[in-house]
């Protein structure tokens, strides 16, 4: 779609402004209720998806074009999907998360890109990865001496994230020994595997990252592995809704749910006493961005003129089929660990701040969300932070004021 397309969903939106915050029957503090970090660092309606739309709508009509602020606005948008989630609370016809995406597609095409995205799009295209200094010979490094099936069943997709951090690829090794001891057919591509470039279409980035996904598709395939699992959420989500809407059939799971499987099958088990209290953050593209894509064909249309409806009924991606209990169940199995809450969690979860590339291209505002959700952990009492996502748990550590922990690796310490 291009920003025109959106011009009756643009017209549509009724300044209700749930958008800018977790539904009202689940809030629980004032301090807590906001959901939007872009509209509450930046304290202005444009920065939420009431005033994107509006903006888009003046775009879209050429009543007026991008300044350098407004296109910065544009971008500093987290691709969390909290506006998307709580504006389907009460409305089924409006798509704020997409209008957002294309906003920031519509303001790239007209040349607004920001000098670290440059940076991150220079990267991609010598070093096929947006980690910025990464180099591509380095990718397969992590792996070294792991012995993968030489039939394998399943791909293991560590993702960029795990793949370069230093500080997370003995996660990413753990993780991939974990399940080839638990019996798995466990593959790897090796130096065929590229950057899923799930980042970049939250960036708006659409025509390189369908150039990646074709290609990654292809690569796939031609593996005839018939499971994907991956402890990167970002990948998770580009395989499971992106890729799928481009044709991948492969089954699609994240590190958490081959665990849980694996718990409820009798296949793993922890043993070991975890003396630890413990709160979880829900990845924004693993819980309510981590719904199965459902494909779907069809047009707008009146009802008597006046009521607007999609013919056949469209799919309604509100949060609630995201993976939430899976990470909680690992939690609970796990001795001596004792989980404590949130107020904003699973399809509500305040972001970490690292989406849409702003880890990089606003370190301010990113450490600035991390804070707000670092202190929301903390008013539970909890010792740690456990998330199951490398760029919550590399943001949420460069923020500091809690122990951040990776899910996989307290589970290590259980067996």
């Amino acid at each position: 779609m291009a920003l025109n397309d959106f011009i009756p969903m643009q017209e549509r939106c009724s300044n209700c402004s749930f958008c800018k915050w977790i539904p009202f029957d689940k809030v629980k503090s004032v301090r807590f209720a906001e959901n939007c970090p872009a509209v509450v660092h930046g304290g202005f309606n444009t920065y939420a998806a009431r005033g994107r739309f509006q903006m888009g709508l003046a775009i879209a009509k050429g009543e007026l074009d991008y300044t350098d602020e407004m296109a910065r606005i544009t971008h500093e948008c987290l691709d969390c999907g909290a506006c998307d989630v709580a504006c389907k609370v009460c409305r089924y016809n409006l798509e704020p998360l997409d209008h957002n995406r294309e906003l920031k597609h519509d303001a790239l095409l007209k040349g607004h890109i920001l000098p670290a995205q440059l940076k991150m799009l220079d990267s991609f295209k010598a070093e096929k990865t947006l980690v910025v200094g990464a180099k591509k010979a380095d990718r397969t490094k992590w792996a070294e001496g792991i012995e993968w099936a030489k039939k394998p069943e399943v791909l293991f997709f560590p993702g960029c994230k795990y793949s370069y951090d230093k500080k997370l690829q003995k996660t990413a090794r753990n993780a991939a020994q974990l399940l080839l001891k638990a019996g798995v057919k466990l593959g790897y591509l090796g130096d065929a595997e590229m950057c899923c470039a799930g980042r970049l279409y939250q960036m708006g980035f659409f025509e390189q990252f369908d150039k990646r996904a074709e290609a990654n598709i292809k690569a796939i395939e031609k593996s005839g592995v018939k499971t994907i699992v991956t402890p990167c959420s970002d990948c998770y989500h580009a395989f499971k809704r992106l890729y799928a809407a481009k044709g991948l059939k492969v089954e699609v799971l994240h590190v958490v749910e081959y665990l849980d499987r694996m718990l409820r099958e009798g296949t793993l088990k922890f043993t070991k006493t975890v003396d630890m209290t413990v709160t979880y953050h829900d990845p924004c593209h693993l819980g309510r961005q981590g719904e199965p894509y459902e494909a779907w064909e069809g047009h707008e249309k009146k009802i008597l003129n006046q009521v607007h409806t999609w013919e056949p009924r469209r799919p309604r991606y509100n949060g609630s089929k995201g993976i939430y209990e899976e990470p909680r169940n690992i939690l609970k199995a796990i001795p001596g660990v004792k989980l404590v809450e949130m107020e904003r969690i699973k399809e509500y979860s305040w972001c970490c701040g690292a989406g849409s590339g702003c880890s990089v291209t606003d370190k301010e505002f990113s450490e600035w969300t991390a804070k707000e959700r670092i202190e929301e952990a903390n008013s539970t009492g909890a010792e740690a932070l456990v998330t199951a996502c490398p760029w919550c748990k590399d943001n949420f550590e460069k923020a500091g004021g809690i122990k951040v922990v990776d899910i996989i690796d307290l589970a290590l310490k259980a067996l």
